[in-house]
């Protein structure tokens, strides 16, 4: 079995070292320490790819531990937790120690996820692109068809048309929407609760344009503070503040040619929002610390959960910003909304984990199916992912049954399944007499939702456009 990826915890803090252990437990294997040299010595013997630090300790402090984590091992991501607001500090501890990125305490748990997540997926690319390099460089015309085809697996594995959904699908729509817009370089905002798969959709709206070829940056909004935020997208010169002690090409640059996606824009600050303006504006960046704006050819696709134009209405966001955001918007239901996703995402799903944890071929049982239709899912499918990589690993057979579905899933899905039959009991009469009045409400739900296209209403129901106004003569439901 594939071992989960290995994260460190140091913090003299009993309390705050189960927080975090509570938090990753199902996703990493985890070392914890309490002191610097406890944590230095789990380095020498482990194969560490992630280090979250507390930034005050009594041996020596996160930044200083941090530092000699860089010195003995680059290739591991570091994060720092601290309580310390001071923006210039931040910036100057985040440089000094070569620090992946800063939590402000009280951190919450969804983003302390969120960047361990992506401190691993960046420690992984960080190992790929060492060996595409390596090849790169070969003679061998073998090794760059190889590399060649590898980038092409990606592109397919991004593709539209992969994106797991039911032929009936809301998100069917969507993803024809994308990809009529996705040559046209405008500017696209996907709204949708998190969890939903926003960058899955960013990242396939980037392949199926002309920018393929070129780099795909993903950068969360709400993980870091503005000026580290503006360091981090748009770069700084050496001296430009306390800790920049070499140049920084930011993400814009990186990105040159290709495409930026900006998750939860709607976290970001008045002041930074105005900086992301002048940009979409101009086309131009300008670095902390230089004299001269830079030119970059990106298209910005971004991401939120919140409301934006309420957002704007509030005086909390950038009506002129909102605008160049959206010059094409979508919004991606959540997972609740399309229960005839959720089979062929979980079977999906399953397949990876079985391949991730280099299981044998598994599968869900009929009663297994049906309780997580009932579930409504609020972490949608990063909720999904984690409760099936948890049934997996706690199951001995090829077989995921219910009794394996968390306590929360069957509880809330036995409640709908009451719920069901206590409307169901309260339909007045025989049995014939409920069931006209249950046509009669499916008739009534069916028209409303298709905004009184009979001709799709017959065509979802089973019915001739005949048979169809018939029984809507015979209910009393013509419009």
């Amino acid at each position: 079995m594939r071992a989960k990826p290995a994260i460190l915890l140091v913090d003299d803090e009993i309390r705050s070292l189960e927080a975090l252990e509570r938090t990753l437990e199902d996703d990493f294997t985890l070392f914890t320490a309490s002191g610097a040299a406890e944590a230095l010595a789990i380095l020498d013997s482990e194969f560490i790819q992630v280090v979250v630090s507390d930034q005050r300790m009594p041996d020596m402090s996160g930044v200083e531990f941090l530092k000699q984590v860089r010195e003995r091992c680059p290739q591991v991501i570091r994060i720092i937790l601290s309580g310390y607001t001071d923006n210039a500090d931040i910036i100057a501890a985040v440089n000094e120690a070569g620090i992946y990125q800063y939590l402000l305490k009280p951190w919450r748990p969804e983003s302390l996820l969120l960047t361990v997540q992506g401190a691993v997926e960046l420690f992984r690319l960080q190992q790929e692109n060492e060996l595409l390099n390596v090849e790169l460089k070969s003679s061998e015309p073998w090794l760059k068809v190889r590399v060649d085809s590898k980038r092409e697996q990606m592109r397919e594995r991004s593709a539209m048309d992969n994106i797991v959904r039911a032929p009936d699908s809301s998100m069917s729509k969507i993803c024809a929407l994308l990809s009529r817009v996705a040559p046209f370089d405008i500017s696209v905002l996907i709204e949708g609760e998190s969890g939903v798969g926003k960058e899955l959709l960013a990242r396939a709206l980037h392949y199926a344009s002309h920018r393929r070829d070129r780099p795909f940056v993903v950068e969360n909004c709400a993980a870091m503070p503005e000026q580290l935020l503006e360091s981090e997208l748009f770069g700084h010169k050496r001296g430009a503040f306390t800790g920049a002690y070499q140049d920084r090409i930011g993400l814009f640059q990186q990105a040159d040619g290709g495409t930026i996606f900006l998750d939860e824009i709607g976290e970001t600050s008045p002041a930074f929002q105005a900086k992301l303006l002048r940009v979409l504006q101009e086309g131009e960046i300008r670095p902390v610390g230089s004299p001269r704006p830079l030119k970059v050819n990106v298209r910005v696709v971004s991401a939120t959960n919140k409301q934006l134009p309420e957002l704007v209405r509030a005086g909390q966001f950038r009506e002129d910003l909102y605008y160049r955001l959206s010059a094409f918007t979508v919004s991606v239901p959540p997972l609740r909304d399309r229960p005839q996703d959720i089979p062929l995402i979980a079977h999906s799903l399953l397949e990876e984990a079985c391949q991730h944890y280099q299981r044998p071929a598994a599968h869900f049982g009929e009663d297994t199916l049906q309780a997580m239709q009932d579930y409504r899912w609020p972490g949608n499918v990063r909720q999904l992912r984690n409760e099936i990589n948890r049934m997996l690993v706690l199951s001995d057979e090829d077989r995921l049954g219910a009794e394996l579905l968390s306590a929360e899933v069957l509880q809330a899905a036995a409640e709908e399944q009451v719920a069901e039959l206590a409307f169901l009991s309260g339909l007045p009469g025989d049995l014939k007499t409920r069931m006209e009045e249950l046509e009669k409400q499916i008739l009534r739900e069916t028209l409303t939702r298709l905004r009184w296209n009979k001709t799709r209403a017959a065509a979802e129901l089973g019915l001739s456009r005949v048979g169809l106004r018939n029984k809507l003569t015979r209910y009393g439901l013509e419009k």
